[in-house]
């Protein structure tokens, strides 16, 4: 299948520390596979989304906005299950064209082994291809592991939003943003020939 605002080809199956997982676009059809991904995880892993995807209601609003053209996701499946996703996710304001989101998220038994690293990775070759110039990226500040990834791969904070969420315990949190320049981004890919090797 091909997403009809991408150019990246899917399904693909990559091995992943000697684990076969396939990547395939998200489709409208994925509604249960990925409301069963998200109640699997960790309660704090979500504060940083903009909708509780646990709920019904907000898969479908994803799913909709995959719909039409303005969300890109992309799902790691091992087994049948999902283990992690990436969204590049376009939004919906006409000022910020050149500007999207990045969303990530793995499966807990699939943390430390580099599934969120090359997720990020398949969506930034994604975020090329549509246009995008500037990704950016958000999450709770105490969520320290994903920051280092992201920081990692050239994000930069740009802004700290003060007691932006509230957990379903009612503690607020801060929420950090993230930024990366897209074309930096690829001049870092060509010179270390990671292109091709996404490509193949």
């Amino acid at each position: 299948m091909k997403n009809e605002t991408a150019t990246r080809d899917y399904p693909r199956t990559i091995k992943l520390n000697d684990q076969s997982l396939n990547l395939r676009y998200m489709t409208p059809a994925d509604a249960s596979v990925a409301l069963a991904f998200a109640r699997a995880l960790p309660a704090h892993d979500l504060l940083f989304l903009r909708r509780d995807i646990t709920q019904p209601e907000a898969i479908n609003i994803w799913l909709n906005g995959i719909e039409r053209g303005r969300i890109t996701s992309v799902l790691a499946e091992a087994d049948g299950a999902v283990q992690g996703y990436a969204t590049v996710d376009r939004g919906e304001l006409s000022w910020s064209p050149h500007v999207a989101e990045l969303r990530v998220l793995v499966s807990e038994a699939m943390r430390g082994k580099g599934l969120g690293r090359l997720l990020t990775q398949e969506a930034f070759a994604i975020a090329l291809s549509l246009g995008i110039e500037k990704m950016v990226a958000q999450m709770t500040i105490d969520q320290k592991g994903a920051r280092a990834a992201f920081e990692g791969m050239g994000f930069r904070p740009e802004a700290l939003l003060r007691d932006q969420v509230k957990d379903r315990e009612g503690r607020k949190h801060d929420l950090l943003i993230l930024a990366h320049e897209v074309a930096k981004f690829q001049a870092q890919m060509d010179a270390y020939g990671v292109t091709k090797a996404l490509e193949d």
